[in-house]
């Protein structure tokens, strides 16, 4: 065996790299799923142990999957800056964590070595952290970006506004707009899943949105989450498109099961930057990934589903995007069984995209058949604003009822920015102000009687079809 430790009298082993990783993950369905989990707590133990005292330069020359066989190895080995690297290059992966909880390592410093932290070494060092270990380091991490206003300032939290529809009614949409703008919510996107990808609706849809952004001035951007084949061809025929969205995963082959390749991704940025619709930045690309996501698509390569989580964060900062989140729960209990299992997961992945420099967020959701409920959603949402998470969701009574799963609401924004002292994205928290919707204390106004007020409503809800 490569990796191996002497254990109470016996030897403990592991081939390579991908199955020390494995092993050394905290349990999750995906890995038992995938036949590669730790077969007890104490060879999780030991391969955790192994794990530490590997260093950092055996993740340079071990890829999990070939950069010849797999675009994602070669982005990740070809992107690596071996400048940004020389400050942790002689660490462990048990001395990277240290280097990265010491008062001695500076903000900055860790910031200056983002691109010479491969995906795989960020899982690395989640795997032997505590949950505050993930929590104090993510919250050091300060990623800022900007299109029509400014996302993950330090002591900021936003908002993306989730209001779907089941059959994409644009009353029912335009109700649930105008119910979360009233909470506040809304700063990071105004962002639909549609119920069908047919360009003739995803128009639609783009059109609607467009016209209450741009009607009432709102400092935020809009977002169809359409397949990104869908929206390519749309903005090539001149549709008011913001934000390209697409989801992603950490293997080539898994990224093909969604239809998309690095080529793709590119061709669609190019073709949003041409727009020029960004007002203050041109991070204009939105991912969302998950736990899991690989192994659905049996496309994992024997890697497990966290360390897979995290390379899909390369293909992400690859396209300077101004929004990534976790859709921890989505996937189901096949792959994170129980909230022990989702709020670890989330904490871990919202550590390794703030390490690699991405504006990470996190969909706080479950799905009606796991073992999990709100309250546990309550303890990870609170984790994540401790832990500087750059924003959630906001969905109508935090159930979606055209995806049919359970997210956070727009209350739960509210409570998040309230316990924290977290305010809004400063360009949308002036027009909260303006509008009369929050008040000088930042908190909903009493009244809400403003003329301006009174007048989005009106105009929100007539003549919409």
């Amino acid at each position: 065996m490569k990796y191996s430790r002497s254990f109470k009298g016996r030897s403990c082993g592991f081939e390579d790299l991908k199955t020390l990783l494995a092993k050394a993950s905290p349990l999750r369905a995906a890995d038992e799923l995938a036949g590669i989990a730790a077969a007890s707590e104490e060879e999780r133990a030991v391969a955790q142990w192994l794990l530490a005292d590997l260093p950092l330069t055996e993740f340079l020359a071990e890829p999990l999957i070939p950069p010849e066989e797999d675009e994602v190895s070669r982005l990740i080995f070809e992107s690596h800056d071996h400048g940004a690297f020389a400050p942790i290059a002689s660490c462990t992966v048990g001395e990277f964590r240290e280097w990265l909880l010491t008062n001695a390592t500076s903000d900055a410093e860790i910031a200056a070595i983002r691109w010479g932290v491969t995906p795989e070494m960020a899982a690395a060092a989640a795997k032997i952290m505590r949950n505050q270990d993930l929590i104090a380091v993510a919250r050091r991490c300060s990623v800022t970006t900007r299109f029509r206003n400014t996302i993950g300032l330090p002591g900021r939290l936003s908002t993306r506004l989730q209001p779907n529809h089941p059959t994409d009614d644009p009353r029912g949409i335009a109700a649930s707009v105008l119910d979360g703008l009233l909470y506040g919510s809304g700063d990071a996107v105004i962002g639909i899943n549609p119920a069908t990808d047919s360009p003739k609706n995803v128009e639609r849809l783009l059109h609607l949105l467009d016209d209450i952004i741009q009607r009432h001035e709102i400092p935020t951007q809009s977002c169809v989450l359409a397949h990104v084949t869908t929206t390519l061809e749309l903005m090539r025929r001149g549709a008011p498109v913001d934000l390209v969205f697409q989801s992603i995963a950490g293997t080539e082959a898994a990224n093909k099961s969604f239809g998309i390749n690095l080529e793709l991704l590119a061709e669609a940025r190019e073709t949003a930057l041409a727009l020029g619709r960004g007002t203050l930045g041109d991070n204009l690309m939105y991912f969302e990934t998950g736990q899991g996501s690989a192994l659905s698509a049996n496309a994992h390569h024997g890697i497990d589903a966290q360390t897979c989580e995290a390379r899909a964060y390369a293909v992400a900062r690859a396209f300077s995007p101004l929004l990534v989140n976790t859709v921890v729960g989505f996937i189901g209990p096949e792959y994170l069984y129980d909230g022990k299992q989702i709020i670890r997961a989330g904490l871990e992945d919202h550590f390794c995209g703030k390490l690699l420099g991405l504006p990470m967020g996190c969909d706080v959701c479950y799905t009606n058949h796991a073992e999990a409920d709100q309250n546990d959603m309550d303890n990870l949402m609170t984790l994540l604003g401790v832990a500087g998470c750059s924003y959630i969701m906001g969905v109508p009574g935090a159930d979606d009822v055209m995806l049919a799963y359970q997210s956070s609401s727009f209350h739960d924004a509210l409570y998040l920015r309230r316990v924290l002292g977290l305010r809004p994205a400063p360009e949308f928290e002036e027009w909260l102000n303006r509008m009369g919707i929050f008040d000088q204390r930042n908190a909903l106004s009493r009244g809400m009687t403003s003329p301006l007020l009174l007048e989005a409503v009106n105009e929100l809800t007539r003549d919409v079809t």
